[in-house]
């Protein structure tokens, strides 16, 4: 079982993003934080790291600006963010919850692998502390933030009272349209497109030929009943993640392969629980 955790209006909470620290997302979020809590800090990168997935700044030094009470900006990706909130700014507590978002636009699917946002809550999660990542689906350039203002206060009061580990992250999209539409909230789990991300040519204004790496051509996928089908269904999806890759089925299957060790012998074997 989860240690115990304060009353929320109690908790520390840490907000963070990878829009920026001016993006509307990360000011809604933050509102909604404020209205649980008295105890809100603010730690996001100064410049949209959108895709910058789980990387960290290992061969430069980070800047870091204090832009208002108890709020702070990095000069780096989302995880140096937190890393930064936990391990320098507020060494006093730790914080009890991270959120992180609301992004501009979905991480669904395989977006989660390169998501910036799912990072943020990633490395909260592989510090152990609970992590909730919040994207806001976009249909064409109409976002509708509202529905994010709207259901993320009770998502985040229900969550943070269940008991889940706290190696495992929340990742919740809410649907392109407005509050009233919203037909419910769904937890399932992360899905896969029928069509991976698309690269555009163009021509820049000098004529030259360029290359665009675009968004994925569709949300339609493999499987309905995942994350996206659920957002196609008009629904908030809710889908626990975790960052342990490796794949059972197949480390039993190969066990073989390499002489007569056994799969699972190290320290975090198959099917071990992490502490």
């Amino acid at each position: 079982m989860p240690d115990a955790l304060p009353m929320l209006s109690n908790a520390r909470i840490l907000v963070s993003n990878d829009d920026g620290i001016h993006a509307p997302g990360l000011k809604l979020l933050e509102r909604v934080a404020r209205a649980l809590s008295d105890d809100v800090w603010v730690v996001a990168p100064e410049a949209e790291q959108s895709g910058a997935s789980h990387g960290l700044t290992l061969r430069r030094s980070l800047a870091l600006h204090k832009v208002g009470r108890r709020r702070y900006a990095v000069g780096g990706t989302p995880s140096d963010s937190v890393l930064m909130a936990v391990k320098h700014i507020m060494t006093d507590k730790a914080p009890d919850l991270v959120l992180s978002g609301v992004n501009r636009g979905a991480n669904l699917g395989e977006d989660i692998i390169y998501s910036g946002t799912v990072a943020a809550a990633r490395e909260a999660a592989l510090i152990g502390i609970r992590a909730i990542a919040f994207s806001q689906v976009r249909k064409g350039d109409v976002l509708h933030w509202k529905t994010a203002e709207a259901f993320a206060p009770g998502i985040i009061k229900r969550l943070y009272d269940a008991p889940w580990p706290k190696s495992v992250l929340m990742n919740v999209n809410f649907p392109p349209i407005p509050p009233s539409e919203v037909a419910g909230i769904k937890v399932a789990p992360q899905g896969r497109r029928v069509e991976h991300t698309k690269i555009t040519e163009m021509r820049d204004p000098s004529g030259r030929e360029m290359l665009w790496l675009g968004d994925f051509p569709s949300d339609d996928p493999l499987d309905h009943e995942t994350d996206l089908g659920a957002i196609l269904d008009k629904m908030v999806s809710v889908a626990p993640v975790h960052f342990d890759l490796t794949h059972g089925a197949t480390l039993h299957k190969i066990a073989g392969l390499f002489g007569k060790g056994k799969p699972g012998a190290g320290k975090f074997a198959a099917g071990k629980k992490r502490r």
